[in-house]
């Protein structure tokens, strides 16, 4: 099992890459982590790293954590000021919106894992891969709460949000590779529509199954290459 003491930081140099500012870009990322995996230029997500030899091939099973989930900053305060806002967005209300998405998480991810033939299990093992995902810079447009009464919010986009990712040997322990890709809700653009709980659930479950589906493509890309073959770090 992950040793108790190991926790998930989405380290500084990743989080400034999505801040919004001028000076946030690609090549200000190191190729080399602190902790010694390397830069995957090829990947699908923004950002990737992987450990220089690491092969996933040998995982068919998948031990899913429950992910993090944590608002982009200021967005309560925010919420809570906004003048376009009829209602106030409670504490309660906040942590109903990151259980709902930490649940929707694990129902997307787990749908997507089982179609493609990979089982979701609850223990390590010699052939399960452990996935620790965390939801950071989450920025829901138009909350949809009780507290809203009959209001009706109209946008074009529900949001974004921002999956880091880490990737690890269940029985060992050991960081195999890590990622971090943003997404901003773009099904409407140009066209306004009333935002609701559902509508909201859509659009995540939507960026939700994008991101599973690009951890089963990595997966079976991994089994499809010879062992040895193919270093995630040489992809550049």
């Amino acid at each position: 099992m992950i040793p108790k003491t190991l926790r998930l930081l989405v380290p500084a140099t990743l989080i400034l890459l999505f801040a919004g500012t001028a000076l946030a870009r690609q090549e200000d990322l190191p190729e080399v982590t602190e902790d010694g995996l390397h830069r995957v230029h090829d990947s699908r997500a923004a950002i990737g790293y992987a450990k220089p030899g690491a092969n996933l091939s040998g995982y068919r099973q998948i031990q899913l954590l429950d992910a993090y989930v944590a608002f982009k900053k200021n967005w309560e305060r925010d919420q809570r000021s906004s003048s376009a806002s009829s209602f106030r967005i409670s504490s309660k209300d906040i942590e109903e919106i990151k259980n709902d998405l930490a649940q929707e998480f694990r129902k997307v991810f787990q749908e997507v894992l089982d179609s493609s033939g990979y089982t979701v299990v609850g223990a390590a093992g010699d052939d399960v891969l452990l996935i620790r995902p965390a939801i950071i810079n989450l920025d829901v447009n138009a909350p949809d709460t009780m507290s809203a009464g009959r209001s009706r919010t109209y946008t074009d986009s529900a949001g974004e949000m921002t999956l880091y990712i880490e990737l690890y040997d269940s029985v060992t322990g050991d960081l195999i590779a890590k990622a971090m890709d943003r997404k901003v809700d773009g099904s409407n653009r140009g066209f306004y529509t009333w935002a609701n709980r559902a509508t909201n659930r859509v659009a995540a479950d939507r960026i939700l199954k994008g991101w599973a589906e690009i951890l089963v493509e990595a997966l079976n890309q991994a089994r499809a290459t010879p062992a040895g073959a193919g270093d995630p770090a040489d992809a550049e």
